[in-house]
């Protein structure tokens, strides 16, 4: 368990350590939620709608020109699946 103590800036904001997004696989521009425990504040990932993260896996998928070849495509699609799976 990795236990640190951060400054909130004059917003009342603070940074999620570099070695808490990795793990839990937090971006820039991506959601949290912020949740009050009897504890204190819990962050946490959303849960992603695999639906959802398909469909614009599909849409994108129709804007590939340069594929030009079936191993070219496998290889996309393995590429595709492995960010689909570190985001969830």
């Amino acid at each position: 368990m990795v236990r640190l103590r951060m400054k909130l800036g004059p917003k009342g904001q603070v940074v999620i350590p570099q070695i808490f997004r990795k793990s839990y696989g937090l971006v820039p521009g991506g959601d949290v939620i912020i949740e009050d425990t009897e504890k204190g504040v819990l962050i946490e990932r959303p849960i992603e709608d695999p639906i959802k993260k398909m469909r614009e896996m599909a849409a994108k998928g129709r804007q590939l020109s340069k594929i030009e070849s079936n191993k070219d495509w496998e290889e996309e699609l393995e590429e595709r699946w492995k960010k689909l799976l570190k985001s969830i």
